[in-house]
């Protein structure tokens, strides 16, 4: 009898150990992803917003990126349902329409996503990208905030300073390469200033509220990412779509939803809208400030791409930020210490969030629990 329980309970370890292993995975899997779409996405947008001719409506980008969203959640539901229309329409309308209070609460994250986007494409057609960029980490700081004042996480001194080190290595890295990068694009393209400064600001804050209200979300249902999605971009769409009417509806009434489309502004589009996708899949095995180190190292990656391609030299300069950002990544990444300092709120979310196994155990340096799961 002993020896049947000494089996099961092997069983059990074996089980949680490889259960842990898979997570691990996906998580490296899902951020390596990331940083590429990131590094592509920030530099295919100002590509196609400084173009000469017809520019496209940046109001139907974001709604046409909400659709194309909800439409692969939709997909991806239907074949979890073994393609049965019937099951997925059951589901849908019992998880949309009945539980309305649980749809709702994904009103405020979608209503920030979407100011959150549009401002995104006006601040890339008002700053150059490694302006752009480097303001936009900003976000790292106020997702850590957030992260402290609503998850209730607890970082140590030594991950507070990586996140300082990581602005200040990727602010040397992107305003060293500022002026070789954009300085062309500026002597010709009608830019505000002030107008792009202040977008990118209000969308760091945005960032880093919704990020982690939808991770506090996430991690406190059993709700799939994809029906999170779904209700994320149903709101989106309707948001977005209020937005084009007002600010652009007389001119696309005239010209058009599709005006100024070309292969390259799809390619943007459907890199947004699945990026979007891929950010919620992060969040589910990481977290948001992790996120925002992936975002970091995918701005490193396109300065590497453009030294590769347009002929940029690595100078001490360069080398020096990229040095900065792999040490904040480490420091970051290192266990918090096991002395009894944490408080009572803290271990209680500590426990909330998973059983200690073995597993857990080894994810925390690279995952500081929290009490739930872009």
């Amino acid at each position: 009898m002993a020896g049947g329980n000494h089996s099961k309970a092997a069983d059990e370890k074996a089980t949680s150990q490889g259960q842990s292993d898979v997570n691990r995975k996906l998580k490296y899997i899902s951020l390596a992803v990331l940083v590429v779409q990131n590094a592509s996405l920030i530099l295919s947008i100002r590509y196609v917003r400084t173009l000469p001719g017809d520019r496209f409506f940046a109001t139907s980008a974001v709604v046409m990126a909400e659709i194309l969203k909800v439409l692969t959640c939709l997909l991806i539901i239907l074949l979890q349902k073994k393609f049965s229309v019937m099951d997925t329409a059951s589901f849908l309308v019992n998880s949309i329409v009945f539980q309305y209070k649980d749809t709702l609460k994904l009103a405020v994250p979608s209503l920030i996503y979407t100011l959150q986007n549009n401002l995104q494409y006006i601040a890339i057609s008002n700053l150059p990208a490694a302006t752009f960029q480097v303001t936009y980490q900003l976000k790292i700081l106020t997702t850590a905030l957030f992260s402290v004042l609503m998850l209730r996480k607890s970082l140590s001194r030594v991950q507070w300073i990586s996140l300082l080190l990581l602005f200040g290595g990727v602010a040397i890295v992107q305003v060293q390469q500022e002026g070789n990068k954009e300085a062309s694009v500026l002597d010709t393209s009608n830019q505000n200033y002030t107008v792009g400064l202040v977008a990118v600001v209000i969308s760091c804050m945005s960032s880093g509220f919704a990020g982690v209200y939808f991770e506090k979300i996430l991690k406190g249902s059993s709700a799939s990412v994809w029906l999170r999605n779904v209700q994320l971009g149903v709101f989106g769409t309707v948001l977005g779509m209020l937005g084009l009417w007002w600010n652009d509806g007389a001119a696309i009434a005239e010209h058009g939803f599709l005006f100024g489309y070309t292969g390259m502004v799809w390619c943007v589009i459907f890199n947004q809208a699945f990026g979007g996708l891929l950010v919620a899949v992060v969040v589910k095995y990481a977290d948001n400030i992790l996120k925002g180190f992936a975002t970091s190292f995918s701005i490193i990656v396109s300065t590497v791409m453009s030294i590769y391609l347009f002929g940029f030299h690595v100078d001490l300069m360069f080398t020096a930020g990229a040095g900065l950002v792999i040490g904040a990544v480490y420091m970051y990444s290192l266990p918090k210490s096991t002395s009894g300092s944490s408080s009572p709120s803290s271990s209680s979310s500590s426990s909330a969030a998973a059983p200690g196994t073995n597993g857990d155990a080894e994810m925390e340096a690279f995952l500081p629990k929290s009490v739930l799961v872009k």
